[in-house]
């Protein structure tokens, strides 16, 4: 109560020395504090959702995904289908044409689709399946399978990240393993590259020549992206009590993730709106680096999983109890996959002593654990602290190394030791979709070094996400996800650290902002 009393005075405090941003210009500018720094700008190179949102701004996607998770025609203005489902045909819409000019052409997707595929489960999945791809013409590209792929729609209409957006081709012939050198897309914003300030401001401009999709419904990525706003500024803010006081006063007008026990000062506003950001929530998840001891050992693994408890996780992370879940599995709950298989190693009491002697028992030899967690992320700041108590509380000899969220991701992509320059583990969270099941889910992939970070190489797991894939039987997909959470649970692929609900807040002057994903298609100043 103390820290909202305060934060509440300087609010007040604020408003009394700043007008509103936008009562000085005459071009709509809409100022966004996002959750954290944007340090990677290539959308293929990193699963950061503060990057696939800087990417939906100025890239566009082949299909687009809707509330209910389907995916509907954004770029492509039909397909057609032939030779028993192994031969499918894109045709694009008319008018999509690149920032620098250039007319999105199929050799453009075709590009785009294999860069894609390298770094995204559900991309390289589907690489798999393909005889050839190719364009035989500008206005479409052509994907032969050796075999029939029913998730076809749903990966060309990948939202979470990496999402599959479409790069000119000179661009997306960069190898995945590197950075794209500049920020070119067909979206309905531009990158204003001179205006970037790291740490401090992003800046995008309204693409005049954008043609959004003419019919459809605005539905999460689905339907028209029509661009009212001018002007979009991202200003940093890490510290939570700033960017709440900017928000009351006006100086900005939308706060991406505000920390839960801030809501109740917010919601004495009677300017802002404050909603759910995701019907589905987020998804903590503990990664463990599977290259490097002590987490290459399943063993061990395991008995840090069971040491973990989530009740101290999501309430530390979210505070107020009906704002979280713990019982969490490897799907998101009330969601067809979710299951109760294995729970109990979630679910039942910790035994800190016990497992102190456990980690003993299954050859832990006191390596050296460097755990990353992000100070610019209040919620990720608080699981980190968690996760570094229950550690050392076993026994381990912890590094725990906290730095800014960009930091963090830059360094999670080093394959090496820890003890040169790599990682041990981290704490990240997912939107609920991005975990919903074995076919999307970046966690559950554990096929080696192609994987999301911690790179984990689990056949047994492997194969059962693929037999899920491949059955059309939604009874035998039920089936296979408990079996699947079995064997993630049993392995640790990763910690389940619970659910908890995040909301986002804004100045009620802006309307008809997209619900589900962070997007800035069709708001607009009332």
């Amino acid at each position: 109560m103390r820290r909202r009393t305060f934060l509440a005075a300087g609010a007040s405090f604020a408003a009394g020395l700043a007008a509103p941003a936008l009562a000085q210009s005459k071009t709509s500018v809409l100022k966004f504090v996002p959750e954290a720094d944007l340090t990677v700008v290539d959308p293929v190179f990193t699963t950061a959702y503060v990057t696939r949102n800087h990417a939906l701004l100025i890239w566009d996607q082949l299909y687009g995904l809707d509330s209910n998770l389907q995916p509907q025609p954004q770029m492509v203005a039909g397909h057609t289908v032939e030779d028993d489902g192994k031969r499918w045909t894109f045709t694009l819409r008319p008018g999509l044409r690149f920032h620098d000019g250039e007319p999105v052409r199929g050799r453009d997707c075709v590009a785009s689709i294999k860069r894609w595929a390298e770094r995204n489960a559900e991309g390289g999945l589907l690489m798999s399946r393909v005889a050839e791809i190719s364009a035989p013409a500008d206005d479409r590209f052509v994907i032969r399978l050796e075999k029939p792929f029913a998730g076809i729609l749903n990966a060309l209409g990948r939202l979470g990240p990496p999402a599959l957006l479409i790069m000119p081709e000179r661009l997306a012939k960069t190898p995945s393993t590197e950075q794209i050198k500049e920020i070119i897309g067909s979206g309905p914003y531009r990158w204003n590259a001179a205006e970037r300030v790291v740490g401090a401001r992003t800046v995008y401009d309204r693409n005049v020549d954008y043609v959004p999709r003419p019919d459809g419904t605005p539905s999460w990525a689905a339907g028209p992206k029509v661009p009212h706003i001018d002007r979009i500024e991202w200003l940093v803010m890490p510290d939570s009590g700033t960017a709440m006081n900017a928000l009351r006063s006006g100086e900005v007008d939308w706060w991406e993730n505000p920390p839960n026990d801030l809501l109740p000062v917010l919601a004495d506003s009677p300017r802002l709106s404050i909603r759910r950001s995701s019907p589905l929530g987020l998804l903590g998840t503990g990664v463990f680096n599977h290259l490097h001891a002590p987490f290459d050992n399943p063993s061990i693994r395991r008995v840090v999983l069971e040491a973990f408890s989530q009740e101290d996780c999501m309430a530390a992370a979210a505070g107020d109890p009906n704002q979280w879940r713990a019982g969490v599995g490897v799907f998101p709950p009330d969601t067809p996959m979710a299951n109760d298989a294995g729970l109990e190693a979630m679910t039942k009491p910790r035994d800190l002593a016990a497992s102190r002697k456990a980690l003993q028992a299954a050859g832990y030899k006191g390596e050296r654990v460097v755990l990353m967690a992000a100070s610019d992320n209040p919620v990720l700041s608080a699981i980190g602290e968690v996760a570094n108590d229950v550690l050392r509380k076993l026994g381990m000899d912890v590094d725990y190394v906290v730095t800014d969220w960009g930091t963090l991701v830059q360094r999670r992509a080093n394959k090496g030791a820890p003890s040169a320059g790599g990682w041990s583990m981290f704490n990240t969270t997912w939107n609920g979709m991005d975990l919903a099941n074995p076919g999307v889910s970046q966690m559950l992939r554990a096929s080696g070094t192609q994987t999301y970070f911690g790179w984990p190489d689990i056949p047994e797991l492997e194969k059962l996400r693929l037999a899920w894939i491949d059955s059309p039987d939604e009874a035998e997909r039920k089936k296979l996800a408990r079996d699947i959470q079995t064997v993630a649970l049993r392995e640790a692929v990763y910690i389940p650290t619970g659910q908890f609900f995040n909301h986002t807040a804004y100045s009620k002057r802006l309307v008809d902002v997209p619900e589900g994903i962070s997007a800035f298609w069709g708001a607009r100043f009332a």
